[in-house]
């Protein structure tokens, strides 16, 4: 099985970006503490992260016919990308989304996720270990559709 995990707009800054709500662990760490995970469970596994929508788009629309599953930070664009989920929904790849926070926690905005409808589930405020609960689930799917 082959996941990409894609990460959004400002999670390259993990550690250092308000460590009271996202913890203290860093970007590079959580990309270790994934591929160890995966390595455990024979799974591959790439890493993607912009803080560039259009980015993000291209990502999802090269992973066609590519990955089996996507687990999917988009940060801030969850509550503002249209273009995200209509990207999600041409390609078909079943996805989860991961949310490091408890959003229904937060501002009033973070409530709304665009992309919800388009993924298999969704993880929120696990921490990190979120992403691998996100591997998890697309593994005992089999990543089919």
């Amino acid at each position: 099985m082959k996941l990409l995990v894609l990460n959004g707009p400002n999670l390259n800054l993990l550690g250092l970006r308000e460590p009271g709500i996202y913890g203290a662990e860093s970007y590079g760490s959580l990309v270790e503490k994934i591929q160890n995970y995966c390595d455990e469970k024979g799974v591959e596994v790439s890493f993607y992260q912009s803080n560039h929508e259009g980015c993000l788009v291209d990502k999802i629309q090269e992973s066609y016919g590519n990955v089996d599953g996507i687990v999917f930070n988009p940060g801030a664009y969850t509550h503002t990308s249209i273009a995200l989920l209509d990207a999600l929904k041409a390609v078909g790849i079943p996805t989860v989304e991961v949310h490091i926070s408890k959003l229904e926690q937060r501002e009033e905005f973070r409530q709304i996720s665009y992309i919800r409808s388009a993924c298999v589930a969704s993880i929120v405020g696990h921490g990190t270990d979120g992403y691998l609960e996100a591997v998890e689930i697309l593994l005992q799917r089999g990543a089919k559709a």
